[in-house]
């Protein structure tokens, strides 16, 4: 077995432009769970996926697919992703603040980096970040590993931030003197 079909096989990010028909958006594949139905004549099997979609540049979206193929599966999962998308604020490839959150079990926190860092984060978190088009940030995941809750505490915590122009003029301030001094 190949390092590659490993890495699909433990539903390691895939990355591909051509299915989501889009040419801006790329799509990146978080999981495959193999279902079993049992029934009076035997098992039935199916496949759930959960997909990342973004196209690099602050817009972000996630969907679960759930099919009998595996295709079929990710091809559901990226439609369903392309209908609650979400726009992520983003500074010199960063994130504006550091933001902590919590869904289910997964527990997630955010801090943005300084240019040259990277992404440093892991599996399914990593994924959103990417997609989101976050060049530097330090994340790490405190709770649960389950990768659904995982990328749900992520996109709560993205949807959270707060844009530093927006802020700057609730409270009345002129960004460029909070930049320059």
């Amino acid at each position: 077995m190949s390092q590659n079909q490993r890495q699909q096989k433990r539903g390691g990010n895939r990355e591909q432009q051509s299915r989501t028909g889009d040419p801006d958006l790329k799509d990146r594949l978080v999981g495959i769970n193999r279902v079993a139905k049992t029934t009076k004549g035997g098992r039935t099997f199916s496949f759930s996926a959960i997909v990342v979609i973004g196209d690099e540049k602050g817009k972000v979206g996630h969907g679960l697919g759930k099919s009998r193929e595996v295709a079929t599966a990710i091809q559901k999962g990226i439609e369903d992703g392309k209908k609650d998308m979400i726009n992520v604020p983003l500074v010199n490839g960063t994130i504006p603040h550091a933001q902590e959150m919590k869904y289910a079990g997964a527990h997630v926190l955010i801090r943005p980096a300084s240019p040259g860092t990277g992404v440093i984060a892991g599996g399914a978190m990593r994924a959103v970040l990417e997609s989101a088009g976050i060049t530097d940030v330090l994340a790490k995941s405190l709770g649960s590993s389950n990768p659904h809750n995982v990328v749900k505490a992520t996109f709560d915590a993205l949807l959270k931030m707060r844009d530093p122009y927006t802020v700057a003029e609730q409270r009345g301030v002129e960004l460029e003197k909070v930049f320059n001094g």
